[in-house]
């Protein structure tokens, strides 16, 4: 058994990893294109606006989760240096900061936010 047959074997699983994420991210936006062509015809053009605005957020944010996985195997296993892992960690930030956004603009908010009640017309006093 060779030393670079785990490497090989790893280097085919990040690559099956980025390739599974792009796959995502591109079938995501032809469905949700397609919907938005076909689909949601009969609906008002801002509801199929925000429908394929949230199709394609969704697919993106999927997307780069595997992207960010495939980051971190590679690092990890692959490059274990500390500029390796710089690298990772301004990756993982920049893709992180861009999950968040995305995720922000599918759910119009804070997902935290969603379900809080409303704080009342006046506040009460404690006597």
């Amino acid at each position: 058994m060779s030393a670079d047959l785990p490497h090989a074997a790893i280097g085919i699983a990040v690559a099956g990893f980025e390739l599974f994420g792009v796959g995502v991210i591109t079938l995501g936006s032809v469905l949700a294109c397609g919907r938005f062509a076909f689909i949601h015809k009969g609906f008002e053009l801002t509801a199929r606006y925000h429908s394929l605005r949230q199709e394609l957020g969704g697919a993106i944010v999927l997307g780069l989760e595997f992207l960010v996985a495939a980051d971190i195997i590679r690092t990890v296993t692959i490059d274990p240096s500390l500029q390796g892992v710089a690298i990772l960690a301004l990756i993982v930030l920049i893709r992180t900061f861009l999950s968040v956004a995305l995720q922000i603009e599918i759910e119009r908010g804070w997902s935290w936010r969603r379900n809080r009640p409303s704080p009342p017309d006046h506040p009460s006093t404690c006597n």
